[in-house]
């Protein structure tokens, strides 16, 4: 959830290339502080950044141990994960559909030998 908003992917990669103060990523942004304040809040609680004060400047670090275990848990997906289409092949075949483009409400032959309406195109 907390990487769900674009200010805050944003966030993350620009501590992740380097520690950045505060002001910094709300020029950047183009935020006010309260806004980016409250940004950054929910990615200190998620545990995705920390805060290191130095003098009267605030700056940010990238936590990366829960990326990490982000990353460990979405590519186990992988061995599953193909084109679109054949992702779509293999849930149809799991549930048991030999042709999922098959329209499962059409009669068999219903509609043959109809001729379309003069002036119509197929």
């Amino acid at each position: 959830m907390a990487l769900a908003n674009p200010h805050r992917r944003d966030i993350v990669y620009l501590v992740g290339l380097q520690p950045r103060a505060v002001s910094q990523l709300a020029r950047h942004r183009g935020l006010s502080l309260p806004a980016i304040h409250k940004h950054i809040s929910i990615l200190v609680d998620a545990g995705l950044v920390t805060r290191h004060k130095r003098g009267r400047t605030t700056y940010l670090t990238l936590n990366r141990r829960p990326l990490a275990h982000l990353q460990d848990w979405v590519g186990q997906f992988h061995t599953y994960w193909g084109a679109d289409r054949a992702t779509y092949d293999n849930y149809a075949r799991h549930l048991g559909i030999d042709d999922p483009d098959a329209d499962p409400d059409a009669g068999g032959d219903a509609g043959a030998g109809t001729d379309p309406p003069s002036g119509s195109q197929p």
